[in-house]
């Protein structure tokens, strides 16, 4: 039997410091875009799951530009029949809506918003992640001079998109 020594020095788990982290600068087109699909893309983005020096316990995800929230997709039924609760923290408050809802009451980017939130960790680091993600219902937005590269959702897979 030969046993191999594997020196521990070898073996090192390297975390980035806050220093060595470069933040980018990402726009994704939400026009016709489905809207589970583009959560998972948003949220890796947020968090930093694209990227190679990866840390869970760290932010290092980009900043994150979604424009075109009003014309979003659903699959199915959802656009009716999805309710989004939330509780008031009083008895008897429990409060309900749908993105039809929502969407009547120009809200979309908030439809977008909820998505995005409920895949990312709860908790100060999850807020923070979901804070560098800024959604517009227009074509238009403030972040010009940050030259954000543009990803489109359609080369990534077929189904992201609905005609």
């Amino acid at each position: 039997m030969c046993l191999i020594y594997i020196s521990p020095t070898k073996m090192k788990t390297e975390f980035i410091k806050k220093a060595e982290l470069k933040k980018n600068w990402v726009l994704i087109d939400a026009e016709n875009a489905v809207l589970g699909r583009l959560a998972v893309i948003s949220a890796n983005i947020l968090r930093g799951k694209n990227k190679v020096n990866y840390s869970p316990n760290s932010d290092c995800g980009d900043y994150l530009i979604i424009i075109n929230s009003d014309k979003i997709k659903f699959t199915g039924k959802k656009l009716k029949d999805k309710i989004y609760n939330r509780h008031t923290g009083y008895p008897g408050g429990l409060k309900s809506t749908n993105p039809k809802r929502l969407i009547e009451e120009d809200k979309s980017d908030n439809i977008i918003k909820y998505a995005i939130k409920r895949m990312i960790p709860k908790g100060p680091l999850g807020s923070k992640q979901l804070s560098n993600c800024k959604i517009y219902r227009k074509d238009v937005h403030p972040h010009e001079a940050q030259n954000p590269k543009l990803i489109n959702i359609k080369e990534l897979n077929r189904k992201n998109i609905r005609s």
